[in-house]
């Protein structure tokens, strides 16, 4: 996953300070020119307006993406097969996320922070092209003239020849994709060459429902261990150091939603922005997904721990806004997230008498599907 997981809420992203010239004359009749900076102060609705709207766009690509989670793995595309998130996996992933953003922010320290943005911009822009592509083609099957012709279109690299050769990649794509992939582009280079924030969040919320969607724990277990690994890992991070925040507001690029506080002054050209890591959305939107596929699985036609996961989110991310808020300092999310989505569900498990059979859910990898099916047409050419 291109994440570093930008684990926590911060309160405003500050631009360049304004300067207010105060002229001074001194002694020798010499004019001098005192700048004082004018630090931003939000106005309650604005602070309300922007938390409200960060809370918002974090419950769509948790909602969105654990639907599209569901019926990901049927397609045949093998860009749209779900990663499967093992236990071993989960134990490294917050060792790797913690390499990755000490390495980061060493390189803002040590480069110029002008290029290493730039490189990253070029590398997120092709990415962010690719997400919101795949992110508006459901939308766009949805609403696609059906007088116009539809031409399929399908993308395959092979290695090796004969016997031996294996499928690398094999897309299949029709008009509506490339529809969506010329929008996507547009934005992508309105993204480049604005930075707007519209674009960015375009873009984040793209990676956010692809990264729910396509990344599948494999049980509960899993779920248990990713998300605790990462509530440490961000508590560190935020109140241990200033590693985090340092990268969060230096890193240009859309792995973050952000929100103008001043926007009601200043319109769309609003500078003052609340920020979310887009790690404080996926981590525990893949949680509420996979407890989405339980409910499924439970053939009750119920979403109970999916309505409960959801709802424990919302309380999680408010108490995080609430408390950041009150003491004015930049909050590790995933500190209130991680107890309530994991808290809640299990606490209802419990009282149906459904915890067991909650851990004995397992998720087979599209890995295993793809072998197990290639084992058995292999036994009956054999027979």
């Amino acid at each position: 996953m291109a994440d570093v997981n930008q684990g926590s809420v911060l309160p405003s992203e500050t631009s360049p300070p304004a300067l207010d010239g105060l002229n001074a004359t001194d002694s020798n009749g010499t004019d001098a020119v005192n700048a004082t900076v004018a630090k931003f102060v939000a106005t309650p609705e604005g602070t309300a307006l922007a938390y409200g709207s960060l809370v918002f766009m974090a419950l769509l690509p948790i909602f969105f993406g654990a639907l599209r989670s569901v019926s990901c793995g049927k397609n045949k595309n093998s860009s749209d097969m779900p990663e499967t998130i093992t236990g071993r996996d989960a134990a490294r992933f917050p060792i790797i996320a913690s390499c990755t953003l000490f390495g980061l922010y060493l390189f803002f320290k040590i480069f110029s922070q002008e290029y290493i943005n730039l490189l990253l911009s070029m590398y997120f822009f092709v990415l962010g092209i690719l997400a919101l592509a795949h992110t508006m083609s459901p939308f766009m099957n949805r609403i696609f003239p059906a007088n116009i012709p539809i031409k399929q279109y399908q993308l395959l690299f092979t290695q090796g020849s004969g016997e031996t050769k294996e499928e690398m990649v094999n897309y299949e794509f029709d008009t509506k994709d490339m529809i969506c992939l010329v929008i996507s582009t547009v934005v992508g280079v309105w993204y480049i060459l604005k930075k707007h924030w519209i674009a960015n969040n375009l873009f984040g919320l793209a990676f956010a429902l692809n990264g729910v969607e396509l990344l599948h724990l494999n049980n509960i277990s899993t779920g248990c261990i990713l998300l605790g690994g990462l509530f440490v890992y961000d508590v560190f991070w935020v109140f241990g150091t200033n590693v985090m925040v340092t990268v969060a507001k230096s890193f240009e690029a859309p792995i973050k939603l952000v929100f103008p506080q001043d926007l009601l002054e200043k319109g769309l050209g609003a500078s003052q922005f609340a920020m979310l890591g887009l790690g404080d959305i996926v981590i525990p939107g893949i949680f509420i997904a996979l407890l989405l596929r339980f409910d499924v699985s439970l053939k009750k036609n119920t979403r109970t721990y999916f309505h409960t996961s959801f709802l424990a989110y919302i309380f999680g991310l408010g108490l995080t806004i609430w408390v950041m808020h009150t003491f004015k300092h930049a909050q590790p999310a995933l500190l209130y997230l991680v107890p309530a989505c994991i808290g809640f569900p299990l606490v209802v498990a419990l009282l149906k008498g459904e915890l067991t059979e909650m851990f004995r859910y397992e998720e087979v990898s599209a890995e295993d599907i793809a072998a197990k099916e290639g084992t058995t047409q292999v036994e009956k050419k054999d027979k």
